[in-house]
């Protein structure tokens, strides 16, 4: 499992505890865990997410 799998995975399981405390500050970081990846993905240039895309599937990523 990557990293940063493990950071969301992380995250997501925070935010459940935390549901126990405050279901908003729960909510917000769920949400959080998510969106972080995907905006940080969206940044990247399609030539960028290419090159990645293609290190993956030769295995060099995520090993």
């Amino acid at each position: 499992m990557s990293r940063p799998m493990m950071f969301g995975i992380g995250g997501v399981i925070i935010g459940l505890i935390l549901f126990i405390v405050s279901p908003w500050l729960a909510l917000g970081v769920i949400v959080l865990a998510i969106a972080i990846p995907v905006i940080a993905w969206r940044m990247l240039d399609p030539s960028q997410r290419r090159r990645i895309r293609s290190m993956r599937s030769r295995g060099q990523i995520g090993r």
